[in-house]
């Protein structure tokens, strides 16, 4: 990254530091801000870390450490080649990502927010390293495997696109030949800097090749680690804050989301933001409330 780059990222985030982590098989790009508990959000498809630039100040002004990364092949972050198992892209990947990253920042332990891909990650980081993670806030996603476990067709008529990106070849063929086409966003809602950097991100074709590899992981090696845990009774140990979008389907597919958290989160509470799925651009005030007051509750 020019150094160019980085005054751009730095109007965007204000008083945020940007750098580059070194981690086993990738270079994470990440911003970080703000004095007092750290808290790490985690951002979805397709977007980047900027989609956090409404949310991240906020917790700043709440007293927060706040950092962002770019997850492993989104963004301004790298990884490895794709391979034929896909778990150099699965979230167990990702998420020693967070770790790697957040202890050179000089953080053991913090809390932890993602939302939709980034929930993903959240809840493999949560079950993988349980001592590292204080507090998960998860928002507008469930376990890919209760996903899979409650096909209709009404999931699969929303969330073909699951499918397709699954397929070798196809999804990258089809997305690159008209990248602006395929990922529609609006400079006004998102802002024009974070627009602008989620854009030059999805014309990228390796970027484009990352983000399928997230989702053919997910069908495959994150199912499977998904099913192991289930079978041996792993659970989320910390408390947990489920958040979903009520102008999103979530609901609208699976009732309360609650209801299937707390089959893998005993200690999960929460409840829907008026908003629709990218609810960090579109409702940051609510979002960084919620997780704000869950975030300083005194630990248990």
């Amino acid at each position: 990254m020019s150094l160019h780059d980085f005054r751009e990222v730095r109007v965007l985030f204000e008083d945020f530091e940007s750098r580059r982590v070194q981690v086993d098989g990738a270079s994470v790009f990440v911003r970080h801000g703000g004095q007092g508990p750290p808290v790490v959000l985690l951002h979805g498809h397709p977007r980047t870390s900027a989609t956090w630039h409404r949310v991240a100040p906020l917790l700043v002004r709440r007293g927060f450490t706040v950092v962002c990364p770019d997850l492993r092949g989104y963004g301004r972050s790298t990884g490895p080649a794709p391979t034929a198992d896909h778990t150099g892209h699965s979230k167990r990947a990702v998420a020693g990502d967070v770790v790697e990253v957040m202890r050179s920042l000089g953080h053991d332990r913090f809390a932890l927010a993602g939302h939709d891909r980034g929930g993903s990650v959240a809840l493999r980081l949560a079950l993988d390293h349980p001592d590292a993670v204080s507090r998960v806030a998860l928002l507008d996603c469930l376990p890919l495997t209760e996903h899979l476990s409650r096909i209709t067709a009404e999931f699969a008529t929303q969330w073909w696109h699951w499918f397709f990106f699954a397929q070798p070849d196809i999804p990258e063929r089809v997305i690159n030949a008209d990248p602006d086409s395929w990922y529609r966003g609006d400079p006004q809602s998102m802002g024009q800097e974070n627009y602008d950097e989620w854009r030059a991100a999805t014309r990228n074709p390796d970027v484009v090749r990352a983000m399928l590899e997230d989702y053919r992981a997910g069908l495959t090696v994150d199912r499977r680690h998904e099913e192991d845990d289930r079978a041996a009774g792993v659970r989320v140990r910390c408390p947990a804050l489920i958040l979903w979008s009520l102008r999103d389907d979530l609901e609208d597919l699976y009732g309360d989301p609650l209801r299937i958290w707390r089959q893998w989160a005993p200690d999960a509470r929460g409840h829907g933001i008026d908003s629709g799925h990218h609810v960090a651009e579109e409702a940051p005030e609510a979002l960084a409330s919620s997780l704000a007051h869950f975030f300083a509750e005194p630990p248990e």
